[in-house]
């Protein structure tokens, strides 16, 4: 298990709330990236007050909704069959698990969210049991 640094924000919420492990709030993290990089999700909202002389930054918002389908195929690309497993050792289990670390992290200053996000819509998005299946293709390697 990767350490964290003890005076980071991360240290005391993984001491507050023991239901998620360190490799479960770097997953959503990541997975965050790969929606906004990879998979071209989110829209477009300017990050704060415009500067004299500069551009406003513009941020990537990804919905609750974007961010557990992003976070099922990202799975299936790093865990492929194996992926509802690696996610539950780690205390995932269903898509409200992804809502419970967004706003732990959104709590402690690491993720941001606008008026209307909340933890429901992150609820029932999809069922595990069937969501790791979907889109997965095995590739047999031809006979030489």
């Amino acid at each position: 298990m990767p350490l964290v640094d003890p005076s980071h924000p991360l240290a005391e919420l993984l001491e507050r709330d023991p239901r998620y492990t360190l490799d479960a709030y770097l997953f959503v993290l990541e997975a965050l990236s790969f929606a906004q990089d990879a998979l071209g999700l989110g829209s477009g909202e300017p990050a704060g007050p415009k500067k004299a002389g500069r551009r406003r930054k513009t941020e990537q918002h990804v919905t609750g909704q974007e961010l557990c389908e992003a976070a099922r195929r990202y799975a299936q690309q790093q865990y492929g069959y194996l992926a509802p497993t690696v996610l539950g050792a780690w205390g995932v289990r269903a898509t409200a698990d992804f809502g419970e670390i967004v706003f732990n992290m959104i709590e402690i200053g690491q993720m941001r969210k606008t008026r209307q996000d909340c933890r429901e819509d992150f609820h029932d998005v999809y069922r595990f049991e069937d969501a790791f299946a979907r889109d997965l293709t095995f590739a047999v390697p031809e006979a030489s």
